[in-house]
Parts: structure tokens; sequence; C-alpha cells
């Protein structure tokens, strides 16, 4: 299955919320869910009904959306946190904010995910000392992730961090911006993952 690659605000407002898919803009006025806070298509703005099938449906993409994964990877996830000891909902998103797309978004180095994939596929972060260019790399507790030398100076990175250094940065996590670094102190339990995703329904969902 191809990436989206259609305008990014369809997929919030077919959610019925923000997934924060386009950075600044999600924080102003200009975003489109203040602005038409329906579905888009010309029966958007129709009479919603939902079975518990759909309800399911929708939290599933949500959660796919808003990290920003492909559904065959989604699925995959899903199967390896059903395998693990735990709730099965909780392990699934502790895989989702360990990718190293999401830890450079969320440490501030990235004003979205989407713009913290291109750059690690870039080249211009290193874990432990060593560059990765894959965003989907799952990351542990202890891990080091840095912006590699050549990217530091850059007027870009140098933008993204004076835009982002001041957002509120997870507990799990210890951020450097002066050294530009970020580490994991720990996986995520669940009360300290922001994210408007109910994985319970998603568990129902693949249950079925």
């Amino acid at each position: 299955m191809a990436r989206y690659t259609g305008p990014v605000c369809r997929l919030c407002r077919r959610e019925g919320q923000k997934l924060f898919l386009k950075g600044e803009r999600c924080y102003s006025d200009k975003c489109s869910i203040g602005i038409r806070g329906y579905a888009p298509g010309q029966h958007g703005q129709g009479r919603k009904k939902s079975s518990e099938y759909g309800l399911q449906l929708r939290a599933k993409q949500t959660a796919r959306r808003f990290y920003g994964v492909q559904e065959n990877q989604f699925r995959h996830y899903f199967d390896v946190a059903e395998r693990k000891q735990g709730v099965t909902g909780d392990n699934l998103l502790r895989i989702l904010e360990s990718r190293l797309d999401n830890v450079v978004y969320r440490a501030g180095f990235a004003s979205s995910r989407t713009e913290a994939r291109q750059l690690v596929g870039h080249g211009h972060f290193e874990v432990n000392g060593s560059r990765v260019d894959i965003a989907s790399y799952l990351l542990k507790a202890g891990d080091v992730v840095a912006v590699c030398d050549k990217a530091r100076g850059t007027e870009k990175m140098k933008a993204i961090i004076e835009a982002n250094g001041a957002k509120p940065v997870p507990t799990w996590m210890d951020v450097d911006h002066d050294k530009l670094t970020a580490k994991v102190i720990n996986l995520p339990n669940r009360d300290q993952i922001e994210a408007p995703v109910d994985e319970q329904l998603i568990v129902e969902f693949y249950s079925r």
C-alpha cells in the first residue's frame, strides 16, 4: 500500500480531531478542524451513524494516521504487542512511541512526525553514536538520539529547534537542547503517552 500523499488536513477532519500532522499550523487559527470541523466529502455534514465495528475502525485509523504508519506495519506492531507480556493495547502504544521518528518529534527536533521521518531518512540523526536513517527503528531504554554533526549547523535545524524548543518533553525522555540529544529513560507507560487513541477499541477490532 502506497503512502498517502494527499491533503493531510482531510485525515484530521475524517477522524474528527486534531492529529497534529502539519506542525505549527495545527496550533493556529488556520487549523482545518476549527474552520471545517466535519468529515470531508459531499456527505461529510450528514448525520453520523456509527456501528460497533465503525467505532473500532475509526480508533484503528486514528492511531495509524496519528503515528504515520501504514496498514501492514501497523498490523505487524499489533501482532508483536499481542505476543508480549502485559496489556496488548498498552504494548502497542509503547511500540509506536518508541519509533525513532516519534522520538525525534517528541524531543522537539522536528515540527511534525512527517518532518521527523524526512529528517531521519536524510541521515540527520544518530542512535548511540551510529547514524540511523530508518524512521521505524525501535528504540530501547537507555538509547541516546543525537542530531549528527553535519546537520547541527544548518539553518533548517536551527529554525526547527528555535520553533519547538519550548514545547513540553515527555517524562520518559531526557532532552538536552544545547547538546541536541534525547535519551530514552524508559519506555512509556500508558499514563505517560499523550495520544488521542482508544487502544481497547483497536484490540477489539483485530480480535473480531
